[in-house]
């Protein structure tokens, strides 16, 4: 049978290894919380990117198409309707 003294020591081996432990789990547990808020935060800034990208791209193309065909059109219609305007005026005035 041990002694009082070896059941004294192997105690106090067991609470020091018990308390080192129970520090480790903290600090594990921490670090646990502080890369599961930096993973929310890349998968967010992730899915930001990529929305971004998309939609710039979607928008350009249809934008540009549009605003040719429509400069084309009312520029040569207003040609065409101001001599018509000036002639009607010349023959008012005689």
């Amino acid at each position: 049978m041990a002694t009082v003294k070896q059941i004294q020591l192997r105690l106090q081996r067991s609470k020091k290894k018990l308390t080192r432990l129970n520090k480790e789990v903290a600090a594990t547990k921490g670090n646990i919380k502080k890369l599961e808020s930096a993973l929310k935060k890349a998968k967010a800034a992730e899915k930001a990117a990529k929305a971004k990208k998309k939609k710039p791209m979607v928008r350009k193309k249809p934008v540009a198409k549009k605003k040719s065909v429509a400069r084309k059109k009312p520029a040569a219609a207003a040609k065409v309707k101001k001599p018509a305007a000036k002639k009607k005026a010349a023959k008012k005035k005689k």
